[in-house]
């Protein structure tokens, strides 16, 4: 607070009246009783003098954003992508393990961009979650820091990079809510909630290479199992592994006799996002070097080999 908050008129200290202003008073007829007037709305928030010199000591400073994870990129000449990926060497630049983040990944390289990839995860990520792409900078300054690029602005930006506008096609949007309702759901369960599937694939992607504590391991395990659990359970009210799986042989099926033998979806003569889409999941499912226990998702999706090499 200012420090002439003091200097206001309740704060002055009185004099005493002079002989002759007594005198003129008693002269005076006795004033009527004034209402008291309400405390000065600065007077509310006056703070105690040894609390505000604290504050003035220590005034409130604004600071600025936080910085990118460690393992950020030097080069400020390259496209960088932060994705769920294996920490060691010889896993940079291989595909992300995490369908959201290969999708991305996977468009990029169908777009020729030249492309980084660095591990990180969504508690190091400014967006919140990943993948965030970091873009070359275009400025003269190659160290001059660049705004991070969300998922849901990736395709915009490579647009504007030069790369090719996916057309829009007739029925485009039922055919990805096979993707995206049937093919997940059934992925969620797989990998989530199948205890064989989580102890062998899941538990080393997402909970213990985040921590070396125990109670960690615990959180991380019990929090990811519960939130594909409340997922599913916004389109049910019981989780049927057997369903999901039926669902997700018939979104093969479906998605196969699209293809046809053509090499990519809806007679494109490049892959678009659509293809990356489908290819985030059948990449995953079918990678051997993966630990897969139950085998159920993967043989459904093996009936249909042109799915395999869609992307």
């Amino acid at each position: 607070m200012p420090d002439d908050d003091a200097t206001t008129p309740a704060a002055r200290p009185s004099r005493p009246p002079s002989k002759q202003s007594q005198s003129s008073n008693s002269m005076k007829k006795p004033s009527q009783p004034q209402p008291a007037q309400a405390p000065s709305p600065s007077s509310w928030f006056t703070l105690p003098h040894p609390l505000r010199r604290v504050f003035d000591r220590f005034p409130l400073v604004t600071y600025p954003a936080n910085l990118l994870p460690q393992r950020s990129s030097k080069q400020g000449n390259e496209n960088v992508l932060y994705i769920f990926q294996k920490l060691d060497p010889k896993s940079r630049d291989a595909p992300s393990y995490n369908p959201s983040c290969l999708k991305w990944q996977a468009y990029l390289k169908f777009h020729g961009i030249p492309l980084k990839t660095r591990p990180s995860n969504n508690h190091a990520s400014p967006t919140g979650s990943l993948p965030f792409l970091l873009p070359a900078s275009t400025s003269s300054d190659p160290h001059r820091p660049v705004s991070p690029i969300p998922a849901n602005r990736i395709a915009r930006w490579v647009v504007s990079q030069g790369g090719k506008e996916d057309p829009l096609i007739w029925r485009q949007d039922a055919y990805a809510a096979l993707i995206d309702h049937n093919i997940r759901s059934a992925w969620l369960y797989y990998l989530y909630l199948d205890q064989d599937n989580f102890q062998s694939v899941a538990r080393p992607m997402y909970v213990t290479s985040v921590s070396s504590a125990l109670p960690v391991h615990w959180a991380l395990a019990h929090q990811l199992q519960q939130a594909a659990r409340d997922e599913l359970l916004k389109f049910s009210p019981v989780i049927d592994p057997h369903y999901l799986y039926r669902q997700a042989s018939h979104a093969f099926r479906a998605l196969s006799q699209l293809l046809g033998d053509n090499k990519f979806f809806f007679g494109q003569s490049t892959p678009g996002l659509f293809d990356a889409s489908l290819f985030a999941y059948t990449q995953i499912i079918l990678d051997d070097e993966l630990d897969w226990v139950n085998l159920d998702l993967k043989l459904e999706l093996q009936q249909y080999s042109n799915l395999d090499s869609s992307g």
